[in-house]
């Protein structure tokens, strides 16, 4: 089977030990996670992890299998990039004398559709949301100047097709 990118979704109850238990699951495998992320979702008091792995649809299955059997988990998902709408975000921060002197890290700016967040003396920081190879054009486009620091999130998505997420909670609150 040929690798590609898979996000996985899942909603659990936010429980101390998840994390690494789901991190123990890939580990065990030897498959990278590329991307987390993990915050509250649609649904009142269920969180949602967002994991990005480059691997087969094969190995994808059975870590998705395996996730499932955490007792905290309610339900995983996963999906092909093409599945998916998603952001991920960046902020760089460069020396402020660079914004004057240098009239290329202006015509970045603009062409990255960056954000100045903030300017100081010292400083100024950009922040940067798209996708993973908009934000690395980016980073190699402001590389030859001096990146003093660069920070990048982790995968945030929604699927196209409808998440059956909210049924399945209803049908387990009902029960």
């Amino acid at each position: 089977m040929e690798k590609q990118w898979y996000t996985i979704s899942v909603y659990s109850e936010n429980h101390v030990g998840l994390l690494n238990r789901i991190s123990g699951i890939f580990l065990k495998r030897h498959i990278n996670i590329e991307s987390l992320n993990v915050s509250k979702s649609e649904i009142e008091g269920v969180s949602k992890f967002t994991i990005v792995v480059f691997t087969t649809e094969d190995w994808t299955r059975k870590i998705v299998g395996q996730i499932e059997k955490q007792i905290e988990v309610i339900k995983a998902y996963y999906h092909t990039d093409d599945e998916t709408i998603y952001q991920e975000s960046a902020l760089f921060k460069i020396a402020s004398h660079l914004l004057f002197d240098e009239r290329q890290i202006q015509n970045i700016i603009k062409e990255s559709n960056a954000q100045i967040v903030t300017v100081n003396r010292e400083f100024f920081a950009l922040a940067k949301t798209g996708r993973r190879h908009e934000i690395d054009e980016m980073h190699d486009a402001l590389l030859p100047y001096g990146i003093m620091q660069f920070v990048r999130s982790g995968r945030i998505t929604v699927t196209k097709a409808a998440m059956p997420i909210s049924e399945i909670l209803q049908e387990f609150q009902e029960n």
